[in-house]
């Protein structure tokens, strides 16, 4: 218990409410008594609130700092890769050499899925959007793995994340071959997780497909940059959805259709929609004269963050890698790509966008590099979904191997008070 207090004076009433610390950030006031008194908070987009208690992921978004497990992203990103990452995210603590042998070979181990599962793709159209496809294959995981569902028993979660995170490739890539009329590519045990996912995206029967290592080092990147990111929208739905009990494959699901929205996982897609709107390199100047114009609508995509006051430590790594993968294929000279680096100078030295600190953000390269690889933005937001299962699993699972209570928000009811029914 903590002895520090806060006092909430409503008119003549005071209100005395507890103050936590947590090891990193703000501290929080615990308001749970405040519906005894009579009133509730009142926070819209949950942006002073804090939902829960967790030892996973921390953001300082004025310093630009994110954490896994303490350890920092661009330490994760340069010295791990994603399955090591994985295995962070899940346990609390890095493998030893035989855990991580061990975690490994299960993830290879788990990469096939149900053949039945064939016919779920065959149920949509060609034309449906890849994220719609995966959102209802994973939630139909479901009905193949409901012996093993129970969501108070550790092995039985562990087991749970170990399949979802070794069958996220294969469900998305073949997401990406149905939308294309392609055969479907089964996955390899002789290569690794970001390997396996290039050639089952780009492979074909006719012959071997043989990976860039310098793309799929580029996609593990993404992968690990991609993971986690704290209570985010989709976070807090995979957690409000298992607050119900649900079964963790539903609750992932959950995760993809939040994922999906615009203003959350879409934005790495409007990165190339805008680089499309400016067209040519020599309508940049006209473009940026108006992303500084407050009364014109249009604005500059992939640039700054709502969380990042500073700049993105995610970015940082990506952009390095960005330059990799464009060196590597020869797509310095890609029109549209000169003027996303056109773009990413003018950022990082005119004084407006230097003084508000409006820097490329990880969506910005991100969307950079998946466009070099060949990979179409529709398919954008399923590879973030794909790499963020790991971070939504281990949200759940921490809620669920807890104490924990169905999320129930209130609201500031402004519609009509009580009237009676009018005689006819």
């Amino acid at each position: 218990m903590t002895d520090r207090k806060a006092q909430l004076s409503v008119g003549d009433k005071s209100i005395e409410l507890p103050v936590y610390a947590g090891t990193e950030g703000p501290d929080v006031i615990d308001v749970r008594g405040l519906v005894q008194e009579g009133v509730f908070t009142y926070d819209p987009g949950f942006v002073s609130t804090a939902a829960c208690e967790s030892k996973i992921t921390y953001i300082d978004g004025a310093n630009g700092v994110l954490l896994h497990r303490g350890y920092p992203i661009e330490q994760l990103a340069e010295k791990s890769d994603y399955l090591e990452v994985c295995y962070l995210l899940l346990n609390g603590e890095l493998p030893s050499a035989e855990e991580d042998a061990r975690f490994r070979d299960t993830v290879k181990h788990h990469t096939m899925i149900h053949d039945q599962m064939r016919h779920f793709f065959s149920g949509f159209r060609r034309d449906a959007h890849p994220m719609a496809i995966m959102c209802g294959v994973v939630g139909a995981l479901s009905a193949f793995y409901h012996d093993q569902m129970d969501v108070t028993n550790q092995e039985q979660r562990e087991i749970t994340a170990h399949r979802l995170v070794a069958k996220m490739p294969t469900i998305a890539a073949w997401c990406y071959k149905y939308a294309n009329g392609q055969p479907f590519i089964y996955p390899r045990n002789d290569l690794n997780y970001s390997e396996n996912f290039l050639q089952m995206m780009f492979g074909n029967p006719c012959e071997e497909y043989k990976v860039n290592p310098v793309l799929a080092k580029a996609m593990d990147k993404i992968f690990i940059l991609h993971a986690d990111h704290e209570q985010n929208a989709s976070t807090s739905t995979v957690r409000l959805a298992g607050s119900t009990g649900a079964n963790p494959y539903a609750c992932i699901a959950s995760g993809i259709a939040a994922l999906w929205g615009p203003a959350h996982g879409g934005a790495n897609e409007a990165v190339l929609d805008m680089l499309a709107e400016i067209g040519d390199e020599a309508n940049i100047e006209q473009f940026v004269a108006k992303a500084k114009d407050k009364d014109d609508p249009f604005r500059l995509m992939g640039f700054g963050h709502r969380v990042y006051k500073n700049f993105d430590p995610r970015a940082k790594v990506m952009r390095e890698t960005c330059h990799e993968v464009l060196a590597e294929l020869g797509l310095e000279n890609d029109p549209l790509l000169r003027i996303a680096q056109r773009l990413e100078q003018i950022a990082l030295e005119d004084e407006y966008f230097v003084e508000r600190k409006l820097y490329p953000n990880v969506d910005f390269y991100s969307g950079i590099i998946l466009k070099a690889i060949g990979i179409p933005t529709s398919m954008f937001t399923v590879i973030f979904a794909m790499s963020r299962t790991i971070g939504w699993f281990s949200h759940w699972n921490e809620m669920v191997s807890g104490n924990y209570r169905i999320g129930r928000p209130r609201q500031l009811y402004t519609g009509a008070s009580k009237r009676d029914y009018p005689a006819k």
